[in-house]
């Protein structure tokens, strides 16, 4: 398997976790359960995360009150794009 195709399957996964998180912190939260800490959230959208707890974020309406999420995560999802396409061009 080549280093382009890997990227692309963590870059999934990764994702897929992110929206999870966030769905199941919205669950919790619900059912006023132990709940995911916001570092955890944060931690899952530094490591390119960022499309996927967006995504979760506005589907399953959590954390959209919190002006650092709901600014924050969108913003460190362009950046992710933004180095995606610039490491993508470096790789060709």
């Amino acid at each position: 398997m080549k280093n382009v195709e890997l990227v692309w399957i963590y870059l999934l996964v990764i994702n897929l976790v992110g929206f999870f998180v966030m769905w199941t912190d919205k669950r919790r939260a619900i059912r006023h359960e132990w709940r995911i800490a916001e570092k955890t959230i944060w931690i899952v959208s530094i490591v390119f995360g960022a499309l996927g707890t967006t995504i979760g974020m506005f589907a399953c309406r959590h954390k959209t009150k919190h002006v650092q999420f709901k600014l924050g995560l969108p913003l460190l999802a362009i950046i992710d794009f933004i180095l995606l396409v610039e490491w993508m061009s470096r790789t060709q």
